[in-house]
């Protein structure tokens, strides 16, 4: 894909949604990080829900480490892999009481010290937290990616480094969530729903056509 059509994709995303927001519910820096941790092969859906209930009670490392491992389990055990990410989550406020003063850090490095934040997390923390064009890439991204061939790669690191290499610098604060926000909703795993897709002329899927045909 060249780039010119690739700024046409990103300036239709843009008008579309211009500007776009995490379907996780946060109100602080600390939030989103507990939330994007939990969020790690779960549901926004299924976070939104659990968190609706926990931030109430404690929402700041020191509340919810007060709560202890088994504590925060109640509040967590319908999210898949509850158990050790409620251990992760107490380890992390632990981090963050001892060495950051019950801040979240605005640096990738501390952000991947935590238990339980990898580079996606951190990714996802200091873009929506803090604004940086930094870009994280899940399933959903990396199948954009690659089916419409805008930036193809063979894990999650080649897609997030040809992004960051593609992505002009107006766009790419926001292409995160207008990826993530197209691949849940148009550009579905087992049937992409080209007939109503906004970007349908400009992608280069080889069996885009065939399923147009077929709406």
């Amino acid at each position: 894909m060249n780039n010119q059509k690739r700024v046409q994709i990103l300036e239709r995303l843009q008008a579309e949604n211009p500007h776009p927001q995490t379907e996780l519910h946060w109100t602080t820096p600390f939030e989103l990080l507990i939330s994007v941790l939990l969020s790690a092969q779960a549901t926004d859906v299924s976070v939104n829900k659990a968190t609706a209930k926990l931030y109430p009670i404690a929402n700041t490392p020191q509340a919810i480490f007060d709560l202890g491992v088994d504590g925060v389990k109640q509040y967590i055990k319908t999210i898949g892999l509850f158990n050790s990410k409620a251990e992760n989550v107490i380890k992390t406020c632990r981090i963050l009481l001892d060495k950051h003063n019950s801040e979240i850090p605005e640096d990738r490095e501390a952000l991947e010290a935590l238990p339980g934040v990898g580079r996606k997390t951190a990714n996802v923390v200091l873009n929506t937290a803090f604004g940086w064009p930094t870009i994280a890439v899940d399933t959903h991204i990396f199948r954009v990616c690659n089916r419409t061939k805008f930036a193809m790669g063979k894990n999650v690191e080649q897609v997030e480094e040809k992004l960051l290499k593609v992505v002009p610098a107006a766009f790419k604060v926001d292409v995160h969530h207008w990826l993530i926000l197209h691949g849940r909703y148009t550009c579905i795993a087992r049937k992409p729903r080209c007939g109503s897709c906004i970007i349908e002329d400009l992608c280069e899927f080889p069996g885009r056509q065939e399923i147009v045909d077929n709406t």
